[in-house]
């Protein structure tokens, strides 16, 4: 069985330096900035899947140590390990109960975005009656268990369920960061591609009550003259 040092070889492999500094401005590493202090190899999300099919064995308890790390890659290869995982059923219920043990390491927009919808969202959508989960994330002082709520609902909306994330869209609509805005946004506006009258008739009722920015995300799809009437409201 592989272990913590082998994939930590794999993944030194793969960095690259000059992509790391690029990278590391995209996330807003710099002091006072929601990424400060995490530190980049430079590694793709297609290499980064491949080392966690690669290591799809590793322990839960090296899993774990990979998501401690101050290494954002090691952090997304742990996620995308469970994530890999979580498709054998008998192992989703402790997956998704380490997951949201661990929502503290799991601290920048695409760690959550690569994983939530696939963790918590898949888990939920077949589990209605454990929802309040979401409704609590929602309420949390944490930024990223916040957006962890409102993008694990991409899944119901895979699935033409629309409900809780129009709910939680409604609860996040006055937060203050910017990161929820456009997560609030974004999940809007798949709302709007699968039914743009359920879109349209919560912009009706919300639209300027929301940041601009929210507003923009969700009716990025809509032809222009359309936005312009809405932007313009």
């Amino acid at each position: 069985m592989p272990n913590i040092s082998d994939i930590r070889k794999e993944i030194k492999k793969h960095a690259n330096p000059e992509k790391a500094k690029f990278i590391a401005g995209y996330f807003k590493t710099g002091k006072g900035q929601y990424g400060e202090g995490d530190v980049f190899l430079g590694l793709t999300v297609p290499e980064s899947r491949k080392i966690a099919v690669k290591f799809k064995d590793l322990s839960l308890g090296d899993v774990e140590e990979l998501l401690k790390s101050s290494i954002h890659e090691e952090r997304l290869i742990a996620l995308l390990l469970l994530v890999h995982n979580f498709k054998d059923k008998s192992k989703q219920k402790e997956i998704l109960d380490f997951y949201l043990a661990n929502t503290q390491r799991i601290n920048n927009w695409d760690l959550v975005d690569l994983s939530a919808p696939n963790i918590v969202g898949e888990y939920l959508f077949a589990k209605k009656g454990e929802r309040s989960i979401l409704y609590n994330l929602t309420r949390s002082n944490s930024l990223w268990e916040r957006r962890i709520a409102v993008v694990a609902t991409y899944s119901f909306i895979k699935n033409n369920e629309f409900e809780d994330t129009l709910e939680i869209s409604k609860t996040l609509l006055n937060d203050k960061h910017d990161l929820i805005h456009k997560s609030v946004g974004w999940m809007l506006r798949e709302v709007g591609k699968r039914n743009k009258k359920v879109l349209e008739a919560f912009l009706a009722k919300y639209s300027k009550d929301m940041a601009r920015t929210t507003l923009r995300y969700s009716i990025e799809k809509f032809p222009e003259s359309e936005r312009k009437k809405w932007m313009g409201r």
